[in-house]
């Protein structure tokens, strides 16, 4: 299997959108993410926000849904627990 080759966030207007879109904190379904910043592979974003330093978190909330929650960076306070 290949390694993936994720876009740099600096120049990516795609992943600065999915970002945006989880800097408050919350949980965010896949279909609120591809409705809210334009992106159609949410799992292919998130697996390069990952490779751009960035963490969060993902749960299962039903059969194939799933969910996304930026997580804090070392030191910061997180906004929202749930």
């Amino acid at each position: 299997m290949g390694k993936i080759r994720a876009a740099k966030l600096e120049n990516s207007p795609r992943l600065k959108r999915v970002l945006a879109l989880l800097q408050d904190g919350g949980w965010h379904g896949t279909r609120e993410i591809v409705r809210v910043a334009d992106v159609c592979a949410v799992n292919t974003a998130m697996a390069e926000l990952r490779k751009n330093d960035v963490t969060y978190e993902c749960r299962c909330v039903g059969s194939g849904r799933y969910e996304y929650r930026l997580l804090p960076r070392p030191g910061e306070a997180q906004t929202s627990l749930f």
